[in-house]
C-alpha cells in the first residue's frame, strides 16, 4: 500500500538547531513518562508529552509565518510550553516519579531550549 517514501524538500523548521533540540527532548519525555503510575496516564504524563509536542511544533508553525512578529509569537508560545514543561518536570521530580539525574538532564536541556529561543525571538523582533 504505501511505497517508499522519497523526501523531496527539508522545510526551514527542521534546519533549527532549537527545532532539533526539542524533538530529541520530546523523545526523551515519551521514554521518561513511560515510565510513570498508570494513574497518571491521563495526568501528567500526557500533560508533559503535550507541551513537548508543543514545543516544536509552534517553532515548525512559526517558521511558516510571514512576518516576523508573527513568528515571534510563535516562539513566544515555544517559550511557554518549554515553561510549563520544566515546572512539571520540577513536579515529577517532587513526587518521586522522575529521579535526580533524570530530573537534571531535563532540566539542563530545557534552559538550552529556552535559551536558543530567547535568541531566536529576539533576532526575529530585531530583523
Amino acid at each position: 500500500m504505501f511505497k517508499s517514501l522519497k523526501v523531496v524538500r527539508t522545510f526551514s523548521f527542521e534546519k533549527l538547531n532549537v527545532w532539533q533540540k526539542s524533538r530529541e527532548l520530546t523523545v526523551a519525555i515519551y521514554s521518561i513518562t513511560k515510565q510513570f503510575p498508570e494513574e497518571e496516564c491521563f495526568g501528567l504524563s500526557s500533560q508533559m508529552r503535550r507541551c513537548a509536542i508543543s514545543l516544536g511544533s509552534n517553532i515548525a508553525e512559526g517558521t511558516g509565518r510571514h512576518t516576523n512578529k508573527d513568528k515571534a509569537r510563535f516562539t513566544e508560545i515555544a517559550y511557554g510550553s518549554g515553561l510549563e514543561l520544566l515546572n512539571q518536570c520540577i513536579l515529577s521530580f517532587d513526587l518521586g516519579m522522575i529521579t535526580q539525574e533524570q530530573h537534571d538532564s531535563l532540566r539542563a536541556e530545557l534552559t538550552e531550549i529556552l535559551a536558543m529561543l530567547d535568541g531566536l525571538y529576539k533576532s526575529q523582533l530585531n530583523s
